[in-house]
């Protein structure tokens, strides 16, 4: 299933309807020089991010609709993926990043982030979208598969898109006596995070591995490709592909409903955000470190069960006044109704729930500097 705009303007009523408890005042912007912001003074200067390419595309509108508002201010986000993004904060090298894993408590604690003056950081959920187990097969352009299909496909213990295995759960459809080719991330990536953490948590003894942001499989049959953009076009260019890959990039290439309880659901932004609106927060975090602890093995009915949270993440304080305040204006513009209306349109991910805007909004509200 492709996301449409009727999907997503789908997305949004069910997304606000999934929230507990919206107050009117929290649903209005804030007064301030930026969409969302939280301040009057002008803003200027350039600020440098990396990270989750899952968010290219919402980056590319929230940057461009950011600038048009503020002027004198350059955001210059580059896709490289988590993993690099997480090291180049703690390296200082990105005032901010996006990531499509927070960071652990063990890297919490270690501390050390090089772009702040404290070790006290802000992540905020601001790009929740559906991962698609996507493939290239001429003439499917949907199948089902249970949670452990995707595991044997992916661990490679099944070779041939007519196994008898997945044939059982796809009656009627013509499957061809073609090699499967799996292709996953070779980059650090919160996007095979979140693929495996699925895995591990559903599909055990398919998938005989921890969640974790590297490729575990020993593999050889299965093809490397670098960020979203380098899995995309791997899958496109060879019959038999499949892969896993932030829906917004899932363009006219196949695509597998998942099973979840006695239904086989198909990818869409709101079917994503059932998932994580069913998820508590992750408890003994501090005051903006707002981590949801996402169990697929507990996803409600109708809810799709790979799910991507994708945060922004910065320093508690800067130990310049105007980065700081270019980062806390920017991220509040993202958390915004119109911030995350602009990544739906662009992306096709998931509004936030009004209830965690308002939480992600109050924990930007800490951005400040030492200054």
């Amino acid at each position: 299933m492709k996301l449409t705009r009727i999907a997503r303007l789908g997305a949004v009523a069910a997304v606000a309807a999934l929230s507990l408890t919206a107050c009117a005042a929290n649903e209005a912007a804030p007064s301030g020089n930026s969409s969302g912001g939280t301040s009057d003074q002008t803003l200027s200067g350039t600020v440098k991010a990396t990270g989750a390419s899952s968010q290219g595309a919402a980056q590319q509108a929230w940057t461009a609709a950011f600038q048009t508002e503020n002027t004198d201010v350059t955001i210059n986000y580059q896709p490289t993926g988590s993993g690099t993004g997480r090291d180049n904060f703690l390296a200082g090298s990105s005032q901010f990043i996006g990531s499509d894993r927070a960071y652990n408590e063990e890297e919490l604690a270690a501390g050390g982030f090089g772009a702040c003056a404290t070790d006290e950081i802000v992540e905020v959920p601001a790009y929740i979208s559906p991962v698609a187990v996507v493939f290239n097969l001429e003439g499917v352009d949907s199948l089902n598969l249970t949670p452990e299909l995707v595991g044997d496909i992916f661990n490679e213990q099944i070779e041939k898109w007519n196994d008898p295995a997945i044939a059982a759960v796809n009656e009627g459809v013509e499957l061809p006596d073609l090699a499967i080719t799996p292709v996953f991330r070779g980059d650090a990536s919160g996007t095979t995070g979140t693929f495996t953490a699925y895995l591990a948590s559903v599909a055990p003894d398919a998938w005989p591995y921890e969640d974790a942001d590297e490729w575990p499989v020993d593999t050889t049959r299965s093809e490397s490709a670098q960020q979203t953009s380098g899995v995309e076009a791997t899958v496109k260019a060879g019959q038999g592909t499949v892969g896993y890959i932030d829906a917004s990039r899932a363009g006219d290439l196949g695509s597998a409903a998942i099973q979840v309880g006695d239904d086989f659901v198909e990818f869409s932004s709101d079917a994503a955000a059932k998932l994580v609106s069913a998820s508590p927060l992750e408890e003994g975090r501090g005051e903006g470190d707002l981590v949801y602890a996402v169990d697929p093995a507990a996803a409600p009915a109708g809810s799709y069960p790979i799910a991507l949270v994708s945060y922004l993440i910065g320093c508690v304080e800067y130990e310049d006044a105007a980065v700081a305040d270019v980062v806390r204006e920017y991220f509040a513009y993202i958390v915004s109704e119109e911030g995350q209306n602009a990544a739906s349109e662009a992306a096709g991910s998931a509004p936030l729930a009004a209830e965690v805007r308002t939480q992600a909004e109050e924990a930007i509200a800490l951005i400040g500097a030492t200054e």
